[in-house]
């Protein structure tokens, strides 16, 4: 790109100038030098970390250790909820033509998609319900199937771009949220308390807890500041509620060694569906969601 640009501003001021001047060499070596002269780097840039408020992160770290200090909670009673889309169609760049066929046709990528707010407290012991936004109303799927959609693991709700309301989040605080946690400390013998962490997204209600019914008054609100979510997981923002957790460590996988990998078993989980799928596609479809 930048050896392009460069030859089009040559050619641009050599039309400008009565001299005429040799051709400009946009060769990788004269990319190298200009890139020493200028300073210019390749970096990886990244999303929501990029724009993290660090100082503001750190405040609100030492603000939250004192909520929980002196209005005692514990990793049980304080919950987190965020946002996620999920691309739930995905097309894969490999595909299969015919041997007469030099080339496949270009195709526009699909993007269905949906979104999730998910939820959970910060011992990891209860999952709430999730809400679920969708375009459509009834898919066809539920339909031919016979779905019906109040018995299903998550509150479904419609959104022509699938985006999570207002209205839409203090309906799931009021039906799922609350009579799940409520339900959770009763069985758990815990206080009657509990404090709602949320981000500043479009969907949530900066006055929600108003919009709180009576009985789920247990119910405390706390925002984070705007852009501190990357910095202020559930390890940074309370190492003490992180349950350190014994994983079995896996040694380095043998090139030589015949046992299956996680590639080999979803391979061959597919393959009975009568779909031809290979390794290739499989890492195809991780660099393209890592991407």
């Amino acid at each position: 790109m930048i050896c392009g640009k460069a030859r089009r501003i040559y050619n641009d001021l050599k039309g400008k100038q009565a001299a005429e001047r040799g051709e400009i060499q946009n060769s990788r070596v004269w990319l190298d030098n200009y890139k020493k002269q200028t300073g210019i780097h390749s970096v990886v840039r990244h999303g929501e970390a990029a724009s993290s408020d660090s100082t503001a992160s750190v405040d609100f770290v030492k603000t939250f250790a004192l909520i929980i200090a002196e209005q005692i909670y514990i990793p049980q009673q304080v919950f987190h909820c965020h946002e996620t889309g999920l691309f739930w169609k995905k097309m894969p760049r490999r595909t299969f033509i015919m041997a007469e066929k030099k080339r496949v046709p270009g195709h526009i990528p699909m993007t269905n998609w949906l979104n999730l707010a998910l939820c959970a407290n910060a011992s990891c012991e209860c999952k709430v319900k999730p809400l679920l936004v969708y375009r459509s109303e009834n898919p066809r799927a539920f339909q031919s199937q016979r779905v019906f959609k109040g018995k299903l693991q998550m509150m479904w709700r419609t959104k022509s771009k699938a985006w999570v309301t207002r209205h839409f989040f203090t309906e799931w605080v009021n039906l799922c949220f609350g009579p799940a946690v409520k339900k959770y400390l009763t069985e758990k013998n815990l206080p009657m308390k509990c404090l709602m962490v949320l981000n500043n997204d479009p969907g949530h209600p900066p006055g929600l807890k108003e919009d709180i019914l009576d009985e789920y008054r247990l119910i405390k609100v706390l925002y984070l500041p705007p852009n501190t979510t990357p910095q202020t997981t559930w390890k940074k923002l309370w190492p003490v509620s992180v349950t350190k957790k014994d994983f079995e460590v896996f040694d380095t996988p043998d090139p030589d060694d015949s046992k299956p990998t996680a590639v080999d078993d979803i391979v061959s989980l597919v393959k009975p569906m009568g779909l031809e799928v290979d390794e290739a596609d499989v890492n195809d479809l991780v660099e393209e969601h890592q991407e």
